[in-house]
């Protein structure tokens, strides 16, 4: 049987090189070039290729429907993210800043899968057993089930792995695995990729769950191929600022549940501790009537989250007005500080505004729009905001349109004591009979900043 060889594959037109170069020869772009194994076709050329199949169409309609057998862990807001456990046989990439607690989190998930599930391979090519042992020590998780492996040969691990069947095989991480059958070093396009693949055969021929951690490059995505995310079953994130105490944990694809869920966790010195009432925790600094602060309820996943909004709007000193945001997007600010000048009348043009999410969170859905032009108001007139949770889109015309899930959003409003909402008046009829007595309609960001006392009326402008 002839060997497999590596050549050099062009990402970009596709040319098939012996060697690598710097610059493909053909297209002339720039470390396009990525080492490929090359395996020999089992069927010669000129002769033409006879199949025999038992395989046939079947209708979708009857087609069995089958569930899948989740590994469930004593770590509610983990399994919530992967949609109610761990599947057996998925691959599962985790990605994350530097130090943001990725190990961590998955040392505690192995610990926890191996007292409830079976023995757990813990694959490490960053850091020796001992250096494991010490966060292990910290953590106070050290399972009898739980092995540990200082190996960067994906072969190898594959190998112990087929052998040992655990119920979970933890890397740590995919920059660092590499196969001898390439020549390149570890980290690199062709290693990731080939890697990951391999992988991917271990988890669905052996039906071994298997997380793998990423690196992230300076942007903030998965450091290697786009490919890699395509290639697993689940890419979650994990988020949060380092000198902010609370972590997201956030998944953006998930073939065996919904995506876009949010899990929330407390980085404390014996590890991460969940949080199971976020919007208790998010608001709990909260001073009450203090002018600039406005609540408002966005949804991560399927689960509404009570935030607090902050602005502060103080005299510009030099010529051209100052926007900063921190939370929410830029773009997204000074689109509605024109909306506030123009179809509210706010002197703005000589301010500058500063506009906050409180406790690290960052905000991207639209239903903050009206929350944060109150805050701006607020702060501009020095008028605290009465104790209103405020949620709805505003568009260039000064319009309050509809959102998504209103009903649920002003349920975990009353859960927080929170007796009144400002809500877009369009989607109040979609509300029950008996949650119309809590909320306020507006049509306009006028008619909310009139409701609110931040008119430009009561400033005596």
């Amino acid at each position: 049987m002839p060997r497999a060889h590596t050549k050099y594959v062009c990402q970009q037109c596709g040319g098939q090189f012996p060697t690598g170069y710097g610059r493909c020869p053909s297209c002339d772009s720039w470390n396009s070039l990525v080492e490929t194994i090359e395996r020999p076709a089992t069927v010669r050329s000129g002769l033409s290729r006879i199949v025999v199949s038992d395989s046939a169409a079947t209708k979708l309609a009857s087609v069995e429907s089958i569930g899948y057998r989740r590994m469930s862990l004593p770590l509610e807001e983990f399994n919530r993210v992967l949609g109610g456990g761990i599947v057996p046989g998925s691959l599962v990439l985790l990605g994350g800043d530097p130090g943001i607690g990725k190990s961590t989190l998955l040392l505690q998930v192995g610990n926890l899968a191996a007292e409830e599930c079976g023995p757990v391979l813990y694959a490490t090519g960053e850091e020796s057993p001992e250096q494991v042992k010490l966060r292990a020590d910290r953590l106070s998780c050290i399972s009898k089930n739980l092995f540990i492996l200082a190996e960067t040969d994906v072969d190898v691990i594959a190998d112990v792995a087929a052998q040992m069947k655990p119920a979970l095989v933890i890397v740590d991480s995919i920059q660092t695995m590499r196969t001898a059958e390439l020549e390149s070093a570890a980290g690199t396009v062709g290693q990731v990729r080939e890697s990951a693949s391999r992988f991917a055969r271990l988890a669905k021929g052996q039906g071994i769950a298997t997380f793998l951690v990423g690196h992230v490059t300076k942007d903030g995505s998965i450091a290697g191929p786009k490919v890699l995310e395509h290639m697993v079953d689940t890419v979650l994130y994990l988020e949060g600022e380092r000198f902010h105490a609370y972590r997201l944990l956030r998944s953006v694809k998930n073939r065996f549940g919904a995506t876009n869920e949010v899990g929330v966790f407390d980085m404390q010195e014996s590890g991460l501790a969940e949080v199971l009432n976020p919007s208790a925790v998010f608001l709990a600094e909260r001073e009450e009537h203090s002018s600039g602060s406005v609540v408002t309820v966005a949804l991560e996943g399927s689960r509404p989250l009570l935030v607090e909004l902050q602005a502060l709007v103080t005299p510009t000193h030099f010529g051209l007005p100052r926007r900063t945001t921190a939370g929410i997007d830029l773009n997204r600010l000074l689109l509605l500080t024109a909306v506030l000048t123009k179809r509210a009348g706010l002197p703005l043009g000589s301010q500058d505004v500063f506009v906050n999410v409180a406790g690290g969170m960052r905000l991207d859905e639209p239903a903050a729009d009206l929350a944060t032009t109150i805050a701006i108001a607020s702060s501009l007139s020095d008028t605290a905001v009465p104790e209103f949770a405020v949620m709805g889109e505003v568009g260039l015309g000064g319009e309050v349109r509809t959102i998504t899930r209103l009903r649920d959003r002003v349920v975990e409003a009353n859960k927080l004591g929170f007796s009144r909402c400002i809500v877009p008046k369009r989607s109040v009829r979609e509300l029950p009979e008996a949650l119309l007595a809590c909320v306020v309609g507006v049509a306009t960001v006028r008619e909310a900043l009139d409701v609110t006392g931040c008119s430009r009326s009561s400033m005596g402008v």
